[in-house]
């Protein structure tokens, strides 16, 4: 017997056992950032108390709702309970009219059997900064004041308001935030956050590539030695050739998926890497 609940913070240890288990990246603040946009929006899965499972949410506006953090016990794996587990997440959005999320290619052999479709393919990319083949830039750090322009470009190009999300991944680790300004305004923006195997660098939003390489650039100058992953969408080809020029190699695929309509898919050309899987 399987019981299902919504997530507390005190499931948020069992969550990182299996982060752990499965060498995700996600720390502590991650999940506390689900339970704080929707408090009800993540629920875990237990057997005879004890937790086997975690599935996670976020509702963008009600343009689309986001799937993440689906991780099982090692011990009940291959039983069915990532399929039940995602049951439960389309429970919680059964009034969103889109729900998407970012696949393995495992994982998205069970998605497609629940009605999701391909969208597009991601490339999980991983590096040591070395420093080599940087840009020179005109990136200066985000102030306070940039959020206004960030969140209407964002919007546009992501395709939902996340101004909670951003503003969260920005608090906590400032040097990673960088914007490109142009003639008529804020031509592109990134952003990072630690990880607990890597930094995580990303989104990347940019009118172009070229501004897309003055963020990154400026973002890992003084980084050198760290390591770092970008999930990057592979629109462009020179965008990908570059990220290899400065020492990024794959680490996995990654597929976007839907279910739904997808009337708001923003402008994925412009979205250069994602903020991750787990938020979209």
């Amino acid at each position: 017997m399987i019981d299902y609940r919504t997530m507390q913070p005190d499931d948020i240890d069992a969550g990182l056992t299996f982060c752990r288990a499965a060498g995700w990246n996600q720390l502590r603040r991650d999940w506390e950032l689900f339970l704080r946009c929707h408090p009800a929006s993540c629920r875990v899965a237990l057997s005879d108390e004890q937790l086997i499972g975690t599935v996670a949410t976020i509702n963008y506006e009600n343009r689309f709702g986001w799937i993440g953090m689906m991780l099982v016990a090692s011990a009940v794996r291959r039983q069915g309970m990532g399929t039940r587990l995602m049951q439960q997440a389309l429970e919680l959005l059964h009034d969103v009219e889109t729900v998407r999320l970012d696949a393995t290619p495992v994982g998205r052999e069970v998605y497609l059997k629940l009605g999701f479709m391909d969208e597009y393919r991601l490339q999980r990319l991983e590096t040591i900064v070395s420093g080599e083949g940087l840009k020179p830039s005109t990136a200066r750090l985000l102030t306070l004041e940039d959020w206004p322009s960030i969140h209407a470009l964002d919007r546009s190009v992501f395709g939902a308001n996340r101004q909670k999300v951003l503003e969260w991944v920005q608090s906590d680790v400032p040097e990673y935030a960088w914007v490109v300004d142009g003639p008529s305004g804020i031509r592109g923006y990134c952003l990072g956050r630690h990880g607990y195997n890597f930094e995580h660098l990303g989104p990347v939003v940019a009118d172009d590539l070229e501004t897309a390489q003055q963020l990154v650039s400026s973002c890992l100058r003084d980084q050198i030695g760290k390591s770092f992953l970008l999930d990057a969408a592979p629109h462009d080809a020179a965008w990908l050739r570059w990220l290899g020029s400065i020492g990024f190699t794959e680490q996995r695929p990654l597929i976007r998926m839907y279910r739904g309509s997808n009337r708001f898919p923003g402008e994925p050309e412009h979205q250069f890497a994602i903020l991750g899987p787990e938020f979209g």
